[in-house]
């Protein structure tokens, strides 16, 4: 069997979801159970629902009553796997190379995601969104070598930036560091300090500052069939 990671884009809608719900089960193997359970609370909670608010009684209020009970427990179901699987996702990402860029493609429009724009022999990686809050660079690794890298990358992206903002962003369970499961949404809460017009304008100066730098490939592992496509899972499209 192949180890190469699955590509979304060449699956079909059915086989992305069930290609997801696999590696989340190696991950939660009682995933099952608690999707069985929503199912079942949430389908009791309707039937008790639609029975009582329904007027009328018989076949056709019957009908009625168990095509809304399932479409409540389905919907349940779909809640409880998305945010199981999201978990398990980044359970299996946490700790290998360029996890929190894999993290971070679950960002939505208007960020741009640049990977690897300051390294280490060790693997300790820098990364970059440009988004709402300006330049965020996100660093993963050792925390002692982070720190002069960061430091590095800091310097170089405040001289081009200008009056934009250069935030900087430690992933790890440390104090002071933000975990792997909390990246995206601490990225998003540095606030709205950009405007979208500026955003075009903050990239164009990054380019003159990117094209001094050699380009990295980013590690590859087993991602679920990668956190872009199970973004699109999780968002019901």
């Amino acid at each position: 069997m192949s180890n190469t990671p699955l590509d979304p884009s060449t699956m079909s809608r059915r086989r992305q979801i069930l290609e997801t719900y696999k590696m989340s089960r190696d991950v939660d193997p009682a995933i099952r159970w608690w999707m069985l359970g929503a199912f079942l609370v949430a389908g009791g909670l309707g039937f008790a629902l639609f029975h009582w608010v329904l007027p009328g009684s018989g076949t056709f209020k019957l009908v009625l009553t168990i095509i809304g009970t399932f479409l409540i427990g389905l919907l349940a179901v779909m809640i409880v796997f998305g945010r199981r699987a999201q978990k398990a996702a980044f359970a299996r990402l946490d700790g290998q190379p360029g996890a929190a860029a894999r993290a971070l493609t679950m960002l939505r429009r208007g960020w741009v995601i640049e990977e690897v724009v300051g390294f280490t022999k060790q693997q300790d990686m820098v990364h970059r969104v440009v988004g709402p809050p300006g330049i965020v660079l996100v660093g993963e690794g050792n925390p002692g070598r982070l720190k002069a890298l960061m430091a590095s990358e800091h310097k170089k992206h405040e001289r081009v930036a200008g009056d934009y903002p250069v935030h900087d962003v430690l992933v790890g369970k440390e104090d002071g560091q933000v975990p792997l499961d909390k990246l995206v949404r601490h990225v998003q809460k540095l606030g709205r300090q950009v405007k979208p017009a500026e955003i075009t304008e903050l990239r164009q100066r990054l380019r003159a500052l990117d094209a001094q730098r050699p380009k990295v490939p980013l590690p590859r592992g087993p991602v679920p069939t990668s956190m872009k496509g199970m973004r699109g899972n999780l968002r019901g499209r």
